[in-house]
Formats: C-alpha cells, structure tokens, sequence
C-alpha cells in the first residue's frame, strides 16, 4: 500500500515538479550539442571520478580521451562547452530495494569522497549525487557552487550537521537533502535557509531538527516556496508561530512527527493546498472539521493517527480528491454509499481502521479508481461476492486491491474476463478456503499476488508459472501439499520474492536444475528439500532473505554456500539436521545498511565459533556441536564496533572461561549461553551491557561471586544463573539497582545466608527460584511487597524484544513447577512462581506471603520452618501448586485450603501436622503419599479420624478354634515387636539427631537428581 501510495504521489504532483524544473535546468536534451568540453572543467570531471568507487561501472564513459559532454551523466551548455549540468544519482528504484531487498540499487551506490574539483565548474547549474553512499559530512564547499539552482543530495550517505554554508546558495530553486536511511543527519537551527528567497522545493525528511524549534519561522519567510517535505523530522510539536503566509505552497508533508491537535489551527489557513500529509503523527478524537474549506485539495492523509470518529458525509463530497489515506486510525461505522461521489479518486486507503463494512457497489463504480485498500475492513463476506460487487467500471482501472484480514471466506469463483488491469492483489489472513483458485490464471498482468494466512488446499498449480509478470508471491500457512517442480516456475523469470513457508509441500527437481528467476526473498520454512542439501540455491546469488528451516535436510553444507551471498541480512537453516563447519569468518554486508540476523540452531554444525561481521545483531548457533572456547569469537575484531543485540549459543560444547571482552558488545540486548562447559568467573565488562534485558547461563560450571559490576546492567529482566557454582551471599544490589527483573533463577547454586530484604524493592518480579542452595534465617515478610505477584496479568502477550528488520526475541524460561522442569514462552507472562526449597530456612511461614493473591506455585520443602500453615493461604486463590513438605510445621491443614479451587499439587509429607484433612473433592484426590509423615487422618489417608477403638476385622475372629486363635495371636505379637525393634533401630537416630536425618535426606535427593539425570540424558 506504501508504494502505490509514493507512486501516485509523484504522478500527481509531475505538471507541479516540472514546471519547477523547467525554470531550474536546461532541456537535457536541447544542452547536449557539438560544442567540446573545456580541458579544465574535463580534468575537474576525472578528479571527480578519481575520489569515487564506482563499484558498477556507471562512469566507465569518464576517460582521458573523448568529449566530456558525451560522458554519462553530464550536460554541457550548447553554446560554451560549459559543464552545467552532473546527473550522478543512483539509476535503480530505492523504494523498489525497500519492498524486495535486494542488491541492485546498493550495488549501483558510488562511495568514496566528493572531490574539491567540483569547485573547478565554475558554471553548474544542476547537481545530483543521490541514492549514493559516501559517508561524512554533506561537504560545506557546495555552498561555493554559486551558479546551482538545483541540489539534490537525498539518500546518499552522509551524516553529522548540515553544513550552514548551502545558506550561501542564493540562486537556488531546488533543495533535496532528504534520507530516511540515516540515523546521524541533523540540523541544529534553519537559519541558513532565510537567505534562499528563490527556493520552491525544500525536502529535508529525515533529518533531526529536533532543536530547530524557529523551523516553521524560517520555513514562513521563504516566498516562493511551493513544495515543502517535513516527514520523519522529530519537529517540535507546539511551534511558537501559529499565523503563517504560505501563500504560494502547494504541498506540505509533516507526516511521521509528534504533532498533535493544535497545529491545525494554521494548517486549515492554507486553503490554496494542493497535498497535505499529516500521517503518524499524535492526532485523535473527531474527524478535523476544519479541512471541509480545503476544497482544493488532490491528495490528503491522514493515516496511522488516532482519528476515532465516523467518516464524515463532506469528506465524499471532495469530488476533485484523487488521493485519500485515512487509514490505520479508529474510525468508526461504515463507508457510506456516498463515496460513489469520489468521482476523481485514483487512489482510496481505508485499512485498518476499525471499519465494519463498506458501499462496495458504489466503489465499483469509480471508474478512475486505480488503487483500492479496505485491508482490515471487516466485510464479513464470501469471497467472490466481493469481487462480484466491485466488478463495476472499477474492474477495467483498477491496478491494486488490498483485501487483507477482512474476514472473507468461501471459495475465489471463476472471474474470467474482469480485473484484467490488476497488478497487485492481497487476500492474506482471511478464511479462503478450497482449492487454489483456478481464476487467478486469467490475471495475466499480476506482479503480486499474496493469498498467504488462508486455508487453501490442494496441490500448487502449475499454471503459476505461467504468470509471467509476476514479481512477488505470498502464499504462505496455508494447508497446500503435494509436489511441486520445476515446471511451476518455467516462465516466472522476474519473481524476486517467494514466501511460501507453512505449507506440506516437497520440491522434486533434477540435481542441475537452474531456476530462471534470481530471488531476493526465499522462504520455503516447513517445505520437504532434503534430504541432501538444494543445489539449485547455487545459482541464487541475490538472496538477502533465506529461510529453509525445518526442511529435512540431512546432508553436509557444501562449501560454496557460504560465498553465495556476501549481502544477506537474514538466513535461517535451522531445524534440520545439516553437518558440516561454519567459516572462521561469516562476511555479509547487506543493502541499505540492514543489520542481519543468522539462525542455524538445532543442526549438527562442529567446530568453533566463527567471527562475526560487525553488521550482525542477531546470532543463534544453539543445539548445535559448536566446541572450544569464547575467546575466539568474543574477542575477534574487537577494534570494530559491533551491532549484535541478540546472542544465543545454547546447548553446545564450549569450554573454558568467558573472555573478558563484552566493552566491545555495547548493543547487546540478550546472551543465552546454557547448557555448556564454562567455568570461572563471570567477567567485569559484562557490567558495560546497559542494554542487556535478558541473561542466561543455566548449567554451566561457573563459579566465584557475582561481580558488583553486574549492577551497571540496569535494564535487566530476567537474570537466570541456575546450576551452576556461585557462591556467597545474594548481592543486595539485585533489589537495588536491578529494578525492572521480572525473572530471577539462582537454582542450585552455593549461595549462604540470609536473603536480602533489598529484593523486596523488585515489583515486577514473577518468578523468583533460589532453590538448592545454602540460604538461611527467616523468610522476609517483605515478600508482601512483591506487587507482580499480587496483581492480576493485565496481558497475556509474550515477553518480547523487537529490533532489526523482520525479527524478534521471545524471552523463554526454565521453571520448575510440581517437581517438573518446564519451558515457558509464548506464556511466560502468565507464570507467577516462588521456589525456596532445599535451603536452611528456619522460622515461620510470614503470614504476609498469602497476600500474593496471583502465585501459581508456591515451594518451601525442605527447610527449617517452624509453626503453623498460615490460616489465610485460602486467600491465595491462583495457587496450583503448594509444595511444604521435610519441614518441622505444626498444628492442622488450615481449612481455607479448600478455597483453592484452581489447587492441582498440595505436598505436606513429613512434618508435625495433627487433625483432621480438610475435607474437600480437590485433597481427596491427591495421592496419600503426599500427607505422610505426619499425624494426620481423613480422606485420602486410610486413617478415617475414628475414635470408637474399633478395630477392622475383629468380627472374624468369632467360630474359629482356641488352638488356630492362639497361634495366630503370637505369630501377631511376635511380627509387632519385631517391627517395632527394626523401626526405632533406624529411626530412632533420625529422629532425635537433626544432623542425621538432614544427611539421609540429602543423600536421597542426591539420588533422586542422578536418576533424573540419567533419564535426562538418555532422552
């Protein structure tokens, strides 16, 4: 939708930017004549080249020989030979790069250095150096190019402040600095633009002008301004000049700012504006009656705001609007029948904005309508009756339909002979069903098609190789199976994106087959490849996108993968079984600077890590066979600064210490380094991670104290050190500094002593597990104050970190919960958990810790406690697992206990508890097993509470012999002090010496975790 939009943006303000460039520039054409070229200015022109890299030849006309006003690129007068003109901007499509990445316009960017020689020409009129990539700052000598009325250095690299001195290009009519793909382009004031009197078009979108607060001052004093981009400029929300004097503006675009309601107090004064932008910005509440006086509108958005109104009738009543973006608000009702009168509208987007249906007859009868966009609309229709209802005139014009998420379903009928213009059709996340639908073959124009999301069925039709425009193919997660072969790609030779991931399907192709198409984008994620490794990739050497994970694939990686591609930004072979070694060194740089993401885990990969490319932000080698030790990877190249933010190296082989070289790691987010070999300590430069959200290193052999320098990782959620060999106290700086962890794991460690009451600072804490270890004193009451565990999940989303482009991290953690290790992901959220068991925790149970309203699981087995159950535990009403077993507790079950109705593990073996079981179907149905050891009685013990000194079985005893009696009695008697000498013998000892029966329990738990173990592994 995004590039239609851009595309019809610039059809319609074409008349508007040529007439500007008519005044600025020289016919092209009518300057190019017989007159040569200055020797001076030529050598200037081959200085200029000398700086540059010209990766893609672009300039290979430039040589010391021949005309230089023939050369690419450059216009010289008709009449002087001057040099007037320099056409240097890129060639290839950058928005085109930004929907398929791929390599063509990267490629084609020349670097290097802008040459002081331009200053040599001394007569240019006109320059354009964009969609290059030089880097540095924008060169303030231009400001010296006295003749140039056109200017435009957008997208190409540079960085730092706008150098004041273009101020002093007083003749110019044409500026365009704009580049959405830097991060470090700014302005700190725009007063060198108050001399610039004779500018008409002005874009600086992307350029920080968060501290030019005099922008719409400046910007009002230039008369002749005509054409003004303001998008992505962080601009002060509340400018201090409210009247304005744009008379002569046509077009102004503030979008994607932080612009709130009171700026359209003067933007409704414009009623001469021909485009208005306001999209992204902080907009809400009704629909701005204001712009019903700016009947000259041709193009208005107001998308991704906070518009919660219906659409107003006088919208549809602008019959000379031929753009309109309303989408991605939250509007309400319907599109009305009136939008029929749109009657000039090329290009209309209502998506997602909480719509509930539309007039589609009366779209289908604007017959100028090229590009339709109800994504997110919820029809609530069949298919093919929406087709059906917009098959009016608009059948014949329209090139775009976007039908996404619209709660459509049914079966696509046959449209033959309609929509014959239609180039680009979005039917995902809907409930189509059926076979893939036969009709589309007659759309002999598409060049995409996505249908992805849906529940097609059946095989994959061969006649989609048949559609030879096609570009993009989106048919993802649907239910498609069967073969598929080279035959379904024979003529698709410009397909550059094929998502087709989530579906059964098998590609059987002969071992030399040579796709005719060259893909960016290959997702075939669940496909049957294998089992030997896809030759047929070899001849991808585009790909910035790879995603053939959980295909089957068995077979060694060949050598020549890895030099396929050295521009991918994301690759994915995870979840097959392919063996083989990664590169020392993994080079990628991707297009437009994207960082790039490698995920090969769950494979059979060996040998060392590999040096990562500075541009990586993301890496995932785990369950894999990767051995050796850190250093070579941490340390690699520590002089380049790194990009990486999410590391995963889980259940491998690596050993030895981890390096002490994270200063060089500064963006890392997430180090997931469990189930390995390492040992020592844990180094101090993992103090220098303040981004770091989320650390594991469960089952390691590290050991030592945590380091103070820990506490510098503020931002930390989830901190999970469990298994390991730590030793001291528990640091109070956890409480402290780390105020955001939601997560704490320090399982079986050898932490001492008691646990600090800083810890009760940590509201956000769910999980806490300090388990096996050596803790001792009272449990703090101030684990009251844990207010995560008081408190109602108002959210059941994932605990997630999104970066970088297309990616992000889940967080997942290991809990223990009813005696069993568990993963938890996708609801992590969710999971409340306090395990304390295995210390040397003495004293009571706080009453206060039954406040915790919403802990799931509650352990404090084997300890010390001492006294009664708290009586209110009954007011814990999300408990499923209670867990007070080998401790010294007292007194009776208290009957609350019953309350808890969600209670499905309740384990208070071997205390001193007496009476009676609470009577209640949920403690009926534990096993009795987990009321030993007590002197308790009632359901599910055997032991019903009586109290008549009845004995069961005594009734049986009448009518039989004296002799057969009596022997029976002392084979009885006999058998009863025999146990009763077997069982003091042992338990005696245990019983009356602590020391003892600590020791025998240890040592059964010792066996019970080596079983386990054992198990574990086997498994």
């Amino acid at each position: 939708m995004g590039g239609s939009k851009r595309t019809g943006t610039i059809d319609f303000l074409e008349l508007l930017l040529s007439l500007s460039v008519l005044v600025i520039t020289t016919s092209f054409c009518n300057a190019i004549s017989d007159a040569a070229c200055l020797e001076s200015e030529r050598q200037a022109l081959l200085r200029f080249k000398q700086d540059l890299t010209d990766s893609s030849d672009r300039l290979v006309s430039w040589s010391n020989g021949g005309n230089c006003c023939y050369w690419a690129g450059v216009v010289c007068d008709n009449l002087t030979g001057h040099v007037i003109e320099l056409h240097l901007g890129n060639p290839q499509n950058q928005d085109y790069d930004l929907v398929i990445p791929g390599k063509a316009f990267e490629r084609s960017r020349l670097s290097g250095k802008v040459s002081l020689s331009l200053l040599d020409l001394k007569h240019l009129q006109y320059l354009d150096l964009s969609g290059n990539n030089f880097g540095g700052q924008i060169p303030g000598f231009l400001g010296s190019l006295q003749s140039l009325r056109y200017l435009n250095l957008s997208t190409a690299g540079f960085e730092g402040l706008i150098p004041a001195q273009l101020g002093n290009l007083t003749n110019l009519q044409y500026l365009d600095l704009h580049d959405l793909l830097s991060e470090f382009l700014y302005a700190e004031n725009l007063q060198w633009l108050t001399d610039l009197s004779q500018l008409q078009f002005l874009d600086l979108s992307g350029i920080s002008l968060s501290t030019a607060s005099d922008w719409l001052q400046v910007i009002n004093a230039l008369p002749s301004l005509v054409v003004l981009h303001l998008s992505y400029c962080q601009l002060d929300p509340v400018p201090q000049q409210r009247n304005v004097n744009f008379s002569s503006l046509g077009t102004l675009d503030l979008s994607n700012n932080k612009f709130s309601n009171n700026i359209f107090s003067w933007i409704f004064s414009l009623n001469s504006l021909i485009s208005l932008d306001l999209s992204h910005n902080s907009f809400q509440g009704h629909f701005p009656d204001g712009l019903r006086n700016m009947s000259s509108l041709r193009y208005l958005s107001l998308a991704r705001n906070k518009f919660n109104s219906s659409v107003p009738n006088w919208l549809y009543g602008f019959n000379h609007l031929q753009y309109l973006d309303i989408g991605f608000n939250n509007l309400q009702g319907t599109i009305s029948e009136d939008v029929g009168n749109l009657t000039s509208a090329i290009s209309l987007d209502f998506a997602y904005g909480n719509l509930e249906g539309a007039a589609l007859r009366s779209l289908g009868n604007l017959c100028s309508l090229r590009s339709l966009a109800l994504s997110g609309v919820r029809l609530s229709q069949g298919i093919s009756e929406v087709l059906e209802s917009l098959s009016g005139c608009l059948s014949d014009s329209l090139e775009s339909l976007f039908l996404d998420n619209c709660e459509l379903s049914g079966q696509l009928s046959n449209q033959q002979g309609r929509f014959k213009n239609l180039r680009d059709l979005y039917l995902s996340k809907n409930s189509i069903s059926g076979p893939f639908p036969d009709s589309l073959r007659s759309f002999t124009s598409l060049t995409a098609l996505d249908i992805s999301e849906n529940l097609l069925n059946g095989t994959f039709p061969e006649w989609l190789g048949q559609l030879r425009k096609l570009e993009i193919l989106w048919i993802g997660k649907n239910l498609l199976e069967g073969v598929v072969s080279e035959v379904h790609f024979s003529n698709v030779t410009k397909l550059r994106l094929l998502q087709a991931s989530g579906n059964r399907l098998s590609l059987k192709v002969s071992p030399g087959w040579v796709p005719s198409f060259r893909l960016g984008v290959i997702a075939l994620s669940s496909w049957n490849l294998g089992p030997s490794f896809p030759h047929w990739l070899r001849s991808q050497k585009d790909f910035v996108f790879l995603d053939i994970s959980v295909t089957g694939i068995t077979d060694t990686i060949p050598d020549w993968f890895w030099n396929l591609s050295s521009q991918f930004f994301f690759m994915n072979l995870s979840h097959n079984q392919i063996k083989g070694k990664v590169p020392g060194i993994l080079n990628t740089i991707p297009p437009l600077n994207y960082p790039s993401s490698i995920d090969l885990n769950s494979n059979h990969f060996e040998g060392s890590l590999p040096c990562l490319p500075a541009n990586a932000d993301t890496l995932d080698l785990s369950n894999n066979s990767f051995s050796g030790s850190l250093s070579s990877f941490l340390c690699c190249k520590m002089e380049e600064p790194k990009n990486l933010g999410n590391l995963r190296l889980a259940d491998n082989h690596l050993s030895g210490q981890i390096p002490d070289c994270w200063m060089s790691w500064p963006n890392v987010f997430s180090i997931d380094l469990k189930n390995n070999n390492l040992s020592g300590s844990l180094p101090s430069s993992m103090g220098s991670l303040s981004f770091l959200q989320s650390l594991h290193l469960r089952r390691n052999n590290l050991s030592g104290v945590l380091p103070p320098a820990l506490q510098n990782c503020s931002s930390l959620l989830a901190l999970d050190l469990s298994e390991n060999k730590f030793e001291g106290s528990i640091p109070s700086w956890i409480g402290e500094k780390l105020s955001d962890l939601m997560i704490i794991g320090l399982r079986s460690n050898h932490f001492q002593g008691d646990i600090p009451h800083k810890l009760c600072a940590l509201n956000y804490l769910t999980i806490l597990d300090l388990a096996h270890n050596s803790l001792s004193g009272n449990i703090p009451k101030c684990f009251s104050n844990f207010s995560a565990m008081a408190s109602k999940r108002n959210s059941s989303d994932p605990i997630s970190y999104a970066f970088g482009h297309f990616k992000s991290s889940i967080e997942t953690t290991l809990v223990v919960i009813k005696g069993i290790l568990l993963e938890y992901s996708s609801t992590l959220r969710l999971v409340t958990s306090m395990d304390l068991s295995d210390n040397n925790l003495s004293g009571e149970i706080p009453t206060e810790i039954t406040s915790l309203f919403w802990l799931i699981s509650l352990n404090l087995s084997k300890n010390g406690l001492t006294g009664k159950i708290p009586g209110t535990i009954g007011n814990m009403g999300a408990l499923e697992s209670i867990d007070l077993s080998f401790n010294h507790l007292s007194g009776a079950i208290p009957p609350s206990i019953s309350n808890l109705t969600f209670l499905s593990y309740l384990n208070v073996a071997y205390n001193n508890l007496t009476g009676k079981i609470p009577s209640s179907t949920q403690l009926r149905s534990f096993d009795a097993s987990n009321f030993a050891g007590n002197n308790l009685c009632g359901p599910p013990l055997s032991d019903n509470c009586s109290t008549t000194g009845f004995r069961p079985g005594a009734e049986n005893k009448e009518g039989s012999g004296d002799e057969l009696e009596v022997d029976w009695f002392w084979f009885g008697v006999s058998m009863a002090l025999g146990f009763v000498v077997s069982f003091w013998s042992f338990a005696g000892p245990l019983l009356f010496k602590r020391s003892w029966r600590c020791a025998y329990f240890r040592m059964l738990d010792s066996m019970g975790k080596k079983i386990r173990g054992v198990f574990a592994n086997n498994l």
